[in-house]
């Protein structure tokens, strides 16, 4: 097994989109519902602060695996997506420096279902991050996965697929990260 250490920083704003359920007040419209409880899509850590899930992490470089469809050398038209799908793990969030108090809210016009092209349209605030940077641990369990290799998953996923709500895998430009450094050792 690997371990890879990374330290990452925005290049674009990052925004949250987690599910949430709320009770309505009686007789409470829906865009004061809404006002009310959009921070309800933060994710949030027991001090206040927020955090980027790990899952955000790890779906969008194996979506970069997918993405690139590397070939693995002497192996035929194998390619490394499998094994970044099934070899690759991030277990620890990333936490931010923003509250959920204080976190800053965007307001967008979106379809009622969720969907795109949906017919009606409702107004909704999301949880939106400007800057942020830290670090994550990827643990590469299939030792077919290079250094290199990896390192060149990691720039795709940071700069064409992103994390988040309206990142570019999703036709969006938010969740887009550099990678500034990459530690890679033997575990």
């Amino acid at each position: 097994m690997k371990l890879a250490v990374c330290d990452l920083k925005s290049v674009t704003a990052y925004s949250q989109s987690r599910y949430y359920k709320a009770e309505k007040l009686p007789g409470e419209l829906a865009g004061a519902y809404e006002e009310r409880t959009w921070r309800e899509r933060c994710h949030v850590l027991p001090n206040g602060n927020l955090f980027i899930p790990p899952m955000a992490f790890t779906n969008s470089l194996k979506e970069a695996a997918r993405y690139l469809n590397i070939s693995i050398p002497g192996k035929g038209k194998q390619t490394f997506t499998k094994h970044f799908e099934a070899g690759v793990l991030v277990s620890e969030p990333m936490e931010l420096q923003e509250t959920k108090a204080e976190v800053e809210g965007e307001w967008v016009f979106v379809p009622s279902d969720g969907r795109r092209g949906g017919g009606s349209r409702v107004e909704k605030c999301f949880p939106l991050i400007k800057g942020w940077s830290g670090q994550v641990a990827y643990y590469i369990l299939d030792d077919i996965i290079t250094e290199d290799v990896f390192k060149r998953v990691l720039e795709t996923s940071g700069g064409l697929i992103g994390i988040g709500r309206f990142r570019p895998r999703n036709l969006g430009y938010y969740g887009r990260f550099e990678v500034l450094k990459v530690v890679w050792t033997d575990r």
